[in-house]
Formats: structure tokens, sequence, C-alpha cells
């Protein structure tokens, strides 16, 4: 029994589309959060791919990103072939991006087996994360296993989705015990009311939803089959001219924009009766919005983390982010509580912590707006 993949084997696609509309005025629809350095020297797209380097070689990295990103994906990532940065001409939700990665990695290997993992999460602990890939990396490549990598709650969070997680799964006959432990998922759960998510984290058996998957090209396409056949047909059709980039953009933009906008949880993991949960013993953290960075920034006494000349009287627990890169001017407050506050070259923002996810809507008004538009 076959119980390591071989690295040429081993594939990622790294979902790389989303705009990060909650980190605007810093995150715009050209360069979105995942291609900002909001922590570190590195993007959130660089660390991704830094990331899973050691498990899989360059040449079997896919970032799927749209068209207006793109170009600047390439220039930040110039070790990539420049055919590994596929865009969607539309943006049609991850199972579609699911599938055209999996069209990708079968015209190059049907063998092969593949991670599916977004572009922007925070993750620590690297060594850590890079033992449970490559665990779920050897489980995927033997069977029939979709592996999606579950993270232990550290709180009761109402933004994620969680997975109920049954019986450990015993080692395989003749397979080596591996570090990391996995579970049959029972279940997959929408974003509970935090009465529901306190229940869960409390009952130790549920796991957030982190949209980090690992299967094989047989096994995903074997899925899509089943479960979603429209999909399939489509993979069917790329795998076909998926050597070839020219070709592949022409089919792409003719067939792409009809193409059902679902997102993978909803195709394929809540109808697969053969999903595992590899157990995410690592630090995570999914930056969804402004919020989020105080985690990882330092607070001064009163509780403001700044990445700013910051100097203020009498204010508290407030993020303040000075993203200028020129005219840089100390930022000073008086009073405010519990507020964000972002500066960058042609815009600022002023939002309450507890209002936070409205920043979205702003955007949208700001693109209806024809003066405003070009800040979006």
């Amino acid at each position: 029994m076959k119980t390591k993949t071989d690295l040429k084997d081993r594939f990622v696609i790294i979902m790389a589309g989303g705009r990060g509309e909650r980190f605007w005025p810093l995150s715009r629809e050209k360069m979105p959060k995942q291609l900002l350095a909001l922590l570190g020297k590195r993007s959130f797209l660089q660390q991704a791919v830094d990331r899973v380097l050691p498990l899989v070689p360059m040449r079997n990295i896919f970032i799927i990103t749209n068209e207006a990103q793109a170009a600047e994906v390439r220039r930040q990532l110039p070790k990539l072939p420049k055919e590994n940065v596929v865009a969607e001409p539309v943006g049609r939700d991850t199972c579609a991006a699911v599938t055209l990665g999996a069209a990708l990695v079968g015209a190059r290997s049907t063998t092969g087996v593949m991670a599916v993992l977004p572009a922007d999460h925070v993750i620590s602990e690297e060594k850590k994360f890079q033992q449970v890939l490559s665990d779920a990396f050897d489980l995927a490549a033997r069977g029939q296993a979709i592996v999606t990598i579950g993270i232990k709650p550290t709180e009761p969070a109402t933004g994620y989705g969680y997975i109920h997680t049954g019986h450990e799964l015993p080692t395989p006959p003749g397979a080596k015990r591996t570090k990391t432990i996995f579970f049959k998922a029972e279940r997959f759960v929408e974003k509970p009311n935090y009465e529901t998510a306190l229940e869960y984290v409390n009952s130790g058996q549920y796991r957030w939803n982190a949209g980090m998957f690992v299967w094989s090209f047989i096994t995903v396409t074997n899925g899509l089959e089943m479960h979603q056949p429209e999909m399939f047909a489509a993979c069917q059709r790329w795998f076909k001219v998926a050597n070839n980039p020219a070709k592949l953009a022409k089919v792409l933009a003719k067939e792409y924009p009809d193409i059902k906008k679902i997102s993978i949880d909803f195709a394929l993991m809540e109808k697969a009766q053969n999903v595992i949960v590899a157990d995410g013993a690592f630090d995570w953290d999914d930056l969804g919005a402004w919020n989020a960075l105080a985690r990882h920034l330092k607070a001064d006494a009163e509780g403001n983390c700044a990445v700013a000349d910051f100097i203020h009287v009498d204010a508290a627990r407030n993020i303040i982010y000075d993203a200028r890169t020129k005219n840089r001017t100390p930022i000073a407050v008086v009073g405010l509580r519990d507020s964000i506050l972002v500066q960058t070259d042609d815009a600022v923002l002023l939002a309450h912590k507890s209002q936070a996810q409205k920043i979205k809507d702003l955007v949208k008004k700001l693109a209806a707006d024809a003066r405003l538009k070009k800040l979006v």
C-alpha cells in the first residue's frame, strides 16, 4: 500500500481572488488584503507560498486569482511559472475555482493530490501546519478520502462555519501512525449564533471550518461527478486545454460567466460521505476585518494598537494604522474609544469597532458614486 505521496504528485491551489473589502481603504480591488504586507515584510500570499514550499515544488503551485490582480500576483511571485497564475474572468465562488484547480492538476498528473488553501490566513506555527498538511496529503493519496483541516476553536466565534467531528480514525493496516489526529466528519454547520457557538466550543467535538481541503484528482472529480455533474462536465472540458494557457483563457472567458455560483462547502463537502477532518493543531487566524489585526499588534497600556506615529490623550482600545507612503504626519487622538482609524495617501477611514463589518457596505456606496469609485 502506498503510504507516502511523491513530491511530484503533490500540488497546491491557492485561492487568491478575494477583494478584502473589509480592509478598505488599504485593501483595493487591484491590491486586496492578500497582496498586502500588513504583518511583516511579505504579503499574505507570499507567506502562503513560503509555507508550502518545503512540501511541494514551486512548479506544482497554482494561484487562482482574477484579471485585476493577476499582474501583481506574478510580480510578487517571480519564481512561480507565469502560466501557474490563472485568472478567473468573473468570480463564481469556490466550487468553480476548485473545479478549475482540479483541471489544472489533472492535466499535469492524474495521480496528483491537491491541497486547496486560502491566500490570506495567518499561521505562525509553520512547522506544525506543514506536519498536518503533509499527513493530509498522504492520507488523501491512499484512498477516496476528502480531507479538510479543522481548527480547534479558541472562542465561540460566530463568523466561522463549524465541522462536527465524529470518532477518531484508527491508523490503516500497514501504515505508519501519523502525528496528526484524523476524525470522521459528521456534518458541516453554517455560522451559528453565539449561544450555539458556545455549546460547540464547550463540547470539544467541533472544529472551525478553515476552508482548507486536500484530495486526490480522482476523488474530487468523482465527487463533482456525483454531486455537481455540470461542474464535472466543465472540469473535463478545461482539463483538455489546461496545459495551453491561451486556449484555457479563451475557454474560460466563454464558459465562466454561465457557471453556477456556489461554494465548495454547499456543492460538495456537505453532501459527501467520505469527509475526514484533520486536527489543525496550530495557531491560525483568518483576518476577516480590521478588528482581527489587533490580535497581532502590540498594544499600549490603554489597549491602543498602532502602526503609526501616534499620540493620544484619554484614548483606549483603538486600532490606528497609517499606510501613507509620503508626507507622514503624527496622528493625534483625544478621547476616542473602541475605534478604527486608517489613513492612506488618498483616503481616511474612521469606524467604531462594533461596526467593522459594515465597511463592506461603505465600499459598495463608494463604488456607486462616480466621484469616489476610483477609491475602490
